[in-house]
């Protein structure tokens, strides 16, 4: 029966404890220790406790950290253990997944996580993602654009803006000085469209108010929009409404008139264009428009609605042959196509490949894509998100890249006119979040110190070492949160919050204090609390006391013996006998957490007998003066370091 009973103590214990390691880990994780705290968590696996609360902890703990494979291989226990988990966490694991390369698997549970959505619950936290990625777009958080309307958009509609050796060629419905054209067309009442020439200053402003015709050549009482010129500056490609021989509009058999492609060349002089000529590949029954080139001239990309597209208008690409004959117009595909507009099609220098869309997911209306369709053919498009994209029509797109300026076209509500052009100039805004590593007591700079530098959700983003003296820095962005951790062996840690501003180069100055825990021959740490009357270890307590741990195992050579010491309030035989259990219960804890019994030379309790101060028995004392007495003590008896 004894030895009955002392085994349900055991257990018991054992019970007690795995709990409290439970407890202490989940402290460590919202410190955003998640080594220290996934090594507790493990513990607790390891003596039986697998709860879904301690496995996706787990695998949170991996996944802040980067560690992909751990982060996975908990997140599978978690998903495979517990059926009604949060999906939260099949979409982690998903993540995780991917990311470790197992594509198969993730396909597997990512038809699980959508098959959750099937009840209210998910089905509204999906319409939130969906929410989510339209507030992404629409953030410009991180993103540092001049955006800013030309000072003479008109009231007319003005757009499609390129540029070519220092001239900045647009659209406009505004009648030239001197022109004598009076036609509107019915489509929005206003002008037909001209193409313009304005010049482009050293610092790039545009003025269109002095902008003039392009040619008479080119220029007719009809549309004339969009070019591409040859890198030579010989050739220019343009859209233009279907004219007959007479210059007078050609019409279908349902009376629509429809665009076509033109190209002229430059005179000798050089002063004009001439010899205007329609593209071969026109069709008299669809449209073709919006002429782009390739980096090397050798590819024309334009914009149709002829037969056998996937949506209203796709873009298509014809090889423009070495004899200045043309290939046959190849459809891009559905990876840049969809069922709905794709238009406006541009090649910047590096090759990148820019177009508008409605099809594709955007913010409303047409929005400017990018695609790397160019160099590999399965690229998928990426949005551009605002500011180039708003709830209205962006088109028109044009970036130097070497510059990161360009323009953008848009009927947004901020212009002019119907469509007006925006200059945009992209910059880089960092900042430097910056400091030096010192010890609380010398304040001297502490060197080898690691400093981790964590998202606002916690997510560890780069961990460096401190310098000779003590210093780090990061390279971060501006408008962010973030924290920092300071830590060290035989240290303990500081964490600090730096809130980036909009100032590019503004450097933050943060110094991480951290304070030892050997002070001469002994482990210092904060004070460990017991219950009234008991000897317990508590959560809090036990929190503590993995210092000793860690500083234990960081010199396996160290031996120590602990002392627990009680104020003069009550009986002294009775705070004798409290502050021994205290001690040895403090002792139990540490050898539960893999510490040799023969490293913990002894566990002692004093009770009153070694008083700090003036409070003995029967003097008067503040709390705080009796609260230096309740301590507990980790002397070290040797030498460790040797």
């Amino acid at each position: 029966m004894k030895t009955k009973v002392i085994l349900i103590l055991i257990i018991a214990l054992s019970n007690s404890l795995l709990f409290s390691q439970e407890k202490v880990a989940d402290k460590y994780f919202r410190d955003y220790a998640y080594i220290k705290a996934a090594q507790l968590y493990e513990n607790a696996v390891k003596k039986g406790n697998d709860s879904e609360h301690v496995l996706t902890r787990l695998g949170d703990c991996y996944y802040n950290n980067s560690n992909s494979e751990k982060a996975a291989l908990w997140y599978g226990k978690a998903v495979e253990k517990y059926k009604d988990i949060n999906p939260e966490y099949i979409y982690k694991y998903v993540q995780t997944l991917r990311s470790t390369g197992d594509y198969q698997k993730a396909n597997q549970w990512m038809v699980t996580f959508k098959e959750l959505q099937g009840n209210d619950k998910y089905v509204e936290d999906f319409e939130i993602m969906n929410l989510a990625k339209y507030e992404e777009l629409s953030s410009t958080e991180g993103v540092y654009v001049d955006f800013t309307p030309l000072d003479n958009n008109t009231e007319y509609s003005e757009f499609g803006g390129y540029v070519h050796d220092g001239k900045y060629y647009f659209a406009s419905t505004k009648i030239a000085e001197g022109a004598k054209k009076s036609k509107l067309y019915k489509w929005n009442e206003e002008p037909y469209l001209d193409i313009y020439v304005a010049d482009i200053s050293e610092d790039g402003v545009v003025d269109i108010s002095n902008a003039k015709s392009i040619s008479n050549e080119i220029n007719t009482d009809f549309h004339e929009a969009t070019v591409a010129i040859t890198n030579n500056g010989q050739t220019i490609y343009f859209t233009r409404d279907n004219l007959n021989k007479r210059n007078k509009l050609s019409y279908d058999g349902e009376g629509t008139s429809h665009l076509k492609i033109y190209s002229a060349v430059r005179n000798e002089s050089g002063r004009n264009w001439v010899n205007v000529t329609e593209l071969p590949f026109n069709d008299k029954v669809y449209s073709s428009g919006h002429p782009a080139l390739s980096v090397d001239n050798k590819t024309l990309y334009f914009v149709s609605d002829r037969e056998g597209g996937l949506g209203q208008t796709d873009i298509y690409s014809v090889e423009i042959k070495s004899d200045s004959t043309y290939g046959n117009p190849v459809n891009l595909g559905d990876k840049i196509n969809s069922p709905g507009r794709e238009m406006f099609p541009f090649v910047a220098k590096d090759s990148t490949f820019y177009f508008s869309s409605d099809g594709h997911i955007n913010l409303g209306l047409l929005d400017v894509f990018k695609s790397d369709i160019i160099k590999d053919k399965e690229a998928s498009p990426e949005n551009l998100g605002a500011p180039f994209n708003s709830r209205f029509d962006d088109f028109a797109f044009f970036i130097d890249p070497e510059k990161e300026t360009g323009f953008l076209s848009s009927n947004r509500g901020d212009g002019s006119g119907s469509d007006d052009i925006y200059r945009f100039s992209s910059y880089d805004c960092q900042q430097v979040i910056k400091g030096i590593v010192k010890d609380k007591i010398s304040l001297l700079p502490l060197s080898e110190a690691t400093v981790k530098l964590m998202d606002e959700t916690g997510k560890i983003i780069e961990q460096v070492t401190s310098n000779e003296i003590g210093e780090y820095t990061f390279n971060v962005d501006c408008e962010k949160n973030f924290k920092l951790i300071g830590s060290k062996a035989d240290y303990r840690d500081d964490i600090k919050e730096v809130t980036t501003t909009k100032v590019a180069g503004e450097q933050q100055i943060q110094d991480l204090i951290l304070t030892p825990f050997i002070i001469k021959n002994e482990i210092v740490i904060n004070p460990i609390f017991f219950d009234f009357d008991k000897s317990k270890i508590r959560d809090d307590a036990a929190y503590e006391l993995e210092n000793i741990v860690t500083i234990m195992n960081n010199h396996p050579k160290m031996i120590i013996k602990i002392e627990a010491h009680t104020d003069s309030r009550g009986r002294d035989a009775y705070n004798e006998k409290l502050s021994d259990r205290r001690a040895k219960s403090t002792r139990d804890y540490i050898i539960s957490r893999g510490i040799a019994a023969e490293r913990l030379e002894s566990a002692i309790g004093y009770g009153e007998k070694q008083l700090l101060n003036e409070c003995s028995n029967g003097v008067k004392c503040s709390e705080a003066k009796h609260q230096e007495n309740r301590r507990s003590k980790f002397i070290i008896t040797n030498n460790y370091r040797e």
